[in-house]
């Protein structure tokens, strides 16, 4: 919301799809305010979870800044609870989380998107594919056992909040990359 009122004097969740993430400030306000945006989104979930693993010798609270990130993003008190999907501040806190998980995430999802140039699609696909290494990994490995939950419910979260595009995918309009907010209708 931030950068939109700084670089283009608007309020991004009054325009595009209302949300405050990385997809619909790039078709707002530009690639560069669009990639600062998804910095800032996975800085804060990675912070968060990087401050509870360096302060807490407890791996469920870890797993709890994560959601907590991933809620705090999706639903922001500061600004009505109108934010985001949830896909950036998810990936960074499970990169943080486990880092095989967070790189399987990234080996699905990112070639998706330079495919299909559905931003949804890679979302959808990178979250779940990251969340059920995550969940794999608590259940088979020395991983925590505590971390199948951000694997579980923040999977769940970001494919909740990715309902609508889903629905636009399956009737054929669902906007892809490259296009502007305001020349389109719905979408990310």
């Amino acid at each position: 919301m931030i950068v939109g009122r700084v670089t283009k004097r608007i309020d991004v969740r009054d325009h595009g799809s209302g949300n405050t993430g990385m997809t619909n400030v790039m078709r707002l306000a530009g690639v560069p305010a669009g990639v600062l945006v998804l910095g800032l989104d996975m800085g804060k979930a990675a912070l968060a979870v990087g401050l509870a693993l360096y302060f807490s010798s407890s791996d469920g609270v870890a797993a709890g800044a994560g959601l907590a990130a991933l809620v705090g993003h999706i639903w922001p008190v500061f600004i009505g609870f109108r934010g985001g999907r949830g896909t950036a501040s998810g990936w960074a806190a499970l990169f943080v989380l486990s880092p095989i998980a967070g790189l399987v995430g990234t080996v699905i999802g990112l070639p998706l998107l330079l495919i299909t140039r559905y931003v949804s699609v890679a979302s959808i696909s990178g979250a779940t594919a990251g969340g059920l290494t995550l969940v794999a990994l608590s259940l088979t490995t020395s991983l925590a056992e505590q971390y199948a939950w951000f694997g579980v419910i923040g999977t769940a979260l970001v494919l909740i909040r990715h309902k609508e595009n889903i629905q636009r995918l399956l009737r054929g309009e669902e906007r892809k990359l490259g296009g502007t907010a305001d020349s389109l209708h719905g979408g990310s």
